[in-house]
């Protein structure tokens, strides 16, 4: 491998300079090392109180309401636990859609709703919107 000589009889360089990109990689890494700390989920929040706009939607919603007890209701009419799920795919394949919106109780168990969650997981739903009201 022989390298070309110039005018002055010096060899030309034909390494490429990586310095640059290491500088931009070390800034990258550094900013990435700050910000990721920031980035972590679980911060202390107050639901199920929101600021938010509502959503616009196009039919009637399928409602998926638990209450203070952990029981589930389907519009206004109760659904046992262990039927949620066989209710809930029916309903996806007679509606078309897999839209749903998640109406928990503030007292609801915690594991009540991950479960009503779940079960709606399972049964195709690939948007589940979370119902809260408005702060006072």
């Amino acid at each position: 491998m022989g390298a070309s000589l110039n005018s002055s009889g010096r060899r030309r360089i034909s390494e490429i300079n990586v310095t640059p990109f290491v500088d931009v990689m070390l800034v990258l890494l550094v900013i990435f090392m700050v910000t990721a700390p920031l980035m972590q989920q679980g911060m202390n929040v107050n639901l199920p109180e929101t600021n938010t706009q509502a959503l616009r939607v196009k039919d009637s919603p399928l409602i998926l309401s638990v209450d203070d007890e952990g029981q589930y209701f389907l519009g206004r009419k109760a659904v046992p636990g262990d039927e949620l799920e066989k209710r809930l795919t029916a309903l996806f394949e007679s509606r078309g859609s897999t839209e749903l919106f998640l109406r928990a109780d503030r007292a609801a168990p915690y594991g009540i709703v991950v479960q009503a969650m779940a079960a709606a997981r399972r049964a195709g739903s690939d948007k589940l919107g979370i119902v809260t009201e408005a702060e006072r």
